[in-house]
């Protein structure tokens, strides 16, 4: 009977054990809590950055229904006068929710809302932001994606009430702000991963808001229009003028420059230097989608995107 019983329970282990591989890392845990605010549609609540710039620290995971798409990092700034959003948010249930939360510290207006890139989850919700007044601004290439994409990739289940809606103001190079005594400055230091990238400087509380020029904690995504030779580039000249500041990167909580270092041009440098030793041994695009990226196994999205990364970086290499 006992022996009946253990082979039953090395069965089942077996099978569990089975089932648990058959999971995505998502599935399993490996990628962080599903929802830490489940009170609200934001992933979770608004952490104090320095004197004047508060950030939400979306998921740093792929959309899902738990995290309501807030899977990047929703911010704001406080002036005397007024209020900045950076990033519109997934949806207008995001938007509102991260507004509740504004309203909890200051009774200001939110004047204005910038988009790092015309990314899904960084214009979707600014049809909520501009119901209630605010200016829209973002930088020209942004616009064109929104223009290009529209709400492909929108998460249906939160957009009941959620309309896309243009930039009111697009700048090229940079934007100035004053919130009430507090400069702001959004700028685009050159291409990055996606069209428009730009990076939020408060300069008064050396704090960055860097968007999607800076990664940690999640492995950087590459599209299929992501020029990394430049993006390369840009990240240089953003990491000289921010050097000693606090950086709040698009995914991730707030750190260093040193980290998003690792984080974005170290990875970078990684992938292209394994890709063109390929190409000079005249291999495949098979042979990029089995780069050895195992190092950075520890990084969220490393299933979704490791092998993805290389194909895409091989892909634009081979014409470099």
């Amino acid at each position: 009977m006992r022996s009946w019983i253990l082979v039953a329970a090395m069965t089942a282990s077996s099978m569990s054990l089975q089932a648990a591989d058959e999971k995505t890392a998502l599935e399993r845990g490996e990628y962080g809590p599903l929802d830490k605010a489940p009170n609200t549609a934001l992933y979770d609540y608004p952490v104090k950055v320095s004197e004047h710039v508060y950030s939400a620290i979306g998921a740093t995971q792929p959309p899902t229904y738990e995290n309501a798409g807030h899977n990047n990092n929703l911010s704001f700034v406080i002036g005397s006068d007024a209020v900045l959003v950076v990033n519109g948010g997934s949806n207008n249930a995001l938007a509102r929710a991260l507004h509740a939360e504004i309203q909890k510290i200051t009774d200001l207006p939110v004047k204005y809302a910038i988009s790092e890139n015309g990314q899904g989850h960084a214009v979707f919700g600014n049809h909520y932001w501009k119901s209630q007044g605010a200016t829209l601004i973002g930088h020209v290439d942004a616009q064109h994606e929104i223009d290009e994409k529209g709400f492909g990739g929108l998460s249906r289940e939160f957009a009941q009430d959620t309309d896309l809606v243009n930039f009111d103001v697009t700048f090229e190079e940079q934007y100035e702000l004053d919130l009430g005594g507090l400069p702001v400055i959004a700028k685009i230091y050159g291409s990055a991963h996606s069209p428009g990238d730009v990076s939020v400087l408060i300069p008064k509380d050396q704090v960055v808001l860097a968007g999607d020029m800076a990664f940690h904690v999640r492995m950087p995504p590459i599209f299929d229009n992501t020029d990394t030779a430049l993006w390369l580039e840009s990240f240089e000249l953003f990491a000289d003028e921010v050097s000693d500041w606090m950086i709040v990167p698009g995914h991730g909580g707030p750190t260093d420059v040193a980290t998003v270092t690792a984080g974005t041009k170290d990875y970078l440098v990684f992938l292209r230097g394994e890709v063109q030793e390929i190409l000079d041994n005249g291999g495949s695009l098979d042979d990029a989608y089995k780069i050895d990226q195992s190092q950075y196994k520890h990084w969220h999205t490393y299933d979704e995107l490791a092998a993805r990364n290389a194909g895409r970086v091989f892909e634009r290499m081979e014409f470099e």
